[in-house]
């Protein structure tokens, strides 16, 4: 995973056995599906609310960290009197941060973007349910795809295209009619949950395509760019916590609200992503893709039991077509433009070979 994770993104799974997908992806849903129920209970307890600022900010330093220790173990510690892993580990910092206000400044494009992101997932799990949210959410492929073609030069398929419009309608038809909410008493304003979603989606695809194109324009290890954009995410999001929240910080305390709930959010927003990268290396889009429609169901489940969430046919409806959309989106794309030699022995004929 180390050697992946180090050398850039993989197109292809790695072999592994079905127990080790099934356990992976399983791992993957429940973390998705419980970090979205957890946010939104923590944005309608009647408790002291904390401050949605500093828990991006801790998240921040939290990956920071795990990015620190995992390039640690790429170059791992040497016995006594050898030069090894430290010396590397440390030059490594030394040569791509200290040395490297360039690099900085162009991570610091994504770190914006994704503080931005997750500030908006706060403000719109204030307002909407984590089923409405989870299924919403998805339009983040479509937006991603968009960015994929116009940054990338990438093509997409007709079927995608089919399932990118199919998707659309399904969130259309969730959003046609709010679901009421029985067990919720705060005061919630759907347009504006949808509203923060929208950006949190259009954020999501440009700076995934951009660390993806800053990714594969130079060898820098994953977690050498991890580490630069944490640090301009720790900078952006501090300055974050001071303009919009700093006189009540500084009055009522950094940690102000935190409750075990609310470091459980903290903890799921920092490991998601690194889980996410062991789940692409080992899994494929097709089973992602269950996986994602799987974090659908659960969210609707964990929301019908927790906040009455009453499930109507328009939403119904439109999450059984987010759920297709999703899966018909993964399936592996034919390129029709390369044809196999044919075999002097045999028959002409044309063979397409799958990508």
């Amino acid at each position: 995973v180390l050697t992946w994770l180090t050398d850039g993104a993989c197109s292809r799974a790695e072999p592994a056995s079905v127990v080790f997908k099934v356990y992976c992806l399983t791992v993957m849903t429940l973390v998705a599906a419980t970090y979205t129920v957890t946010l939104r209970y923590t944005r309608t307890v009647s408790s002291d609310m904390y401050f949605s600022t500093t828990a991006v900010c801790m998240a921040e330093v939290i990956k920071l960290a795990l990015s620190l220790g995992m390039l640690a173990s790429v170059f791992p510690m040497p016995v006594p009197r050898e030069a090894g892993g430290f010396s590397r580990w440390k030059s490594a910092l030394v040569d791509h941060v200290v040395r490297s206000p360039r690099e900085l400044l162009k991570l610091s494009v994504p770190s914006i973007v994704y503080a931005i992101q997750n500030n908006m997932a706060f403000i719109a799990l204030s307002n909407l349910d984590a089923a409405v949210y989870q299924v919403t959410y998805q339009l983040k492929i479509p937006c991603t795809a968009l960015c994929t073609v116009l940054m990338l030069h990438r093509s997409l398929s007709q079927l995608q295209w089919f399932s990118v419009f199919m998707l659309c309608v399904g969130v259309t038809l969730v959003q046609w009619k709010p679901a009421e909410l029985t067990k919720v008493q705060v005061v919630q304003s759907p347009f504006i949950g949808f509203f923060a979603v929208a950006i949190a989606v259009l954020c999501s695809g440009f700076a995934g395509v951009y660390f993806e194109k800053v990714l594969k324009s130079s060898d820098t290890s994953l977690w050498v760019r991890n580490i630069q954009m944490y640090l301009s995410g720790i900078l952006v999001t501090g300055i974050g916590v001071y303009l919009t929240d700093g006189p009540h910080v500084m009055a009522q305390g950094f940690f102000y609200g935190y409750t075990p709930w609310v470091c459980l959010v903290v903890f799921l927003a920092s490991v998601g992503g690194l889980y996410t990268s062991v789940v692409v290396k080992y899994t494929d889009n097709i089973m992602k893709s269950f996986s994602a429609a799987a974090a659908i169901v659960l969210s609707t489940v964990a929301s019908v039991l927790l906040f009455g969430l009453q499930i109507t046919v328009t939403f119904g409806t439109g999450a059984l077509l987010v759920c297709i959309s999703i899966y018909l989106y993964g399936l592996p794309k034919q390129d029709t433009s390369v044809l196999a030699r044919p075999d002097a022995s045999k028959p002409t004929r044309e063979k397409i070979i799958p990508m």
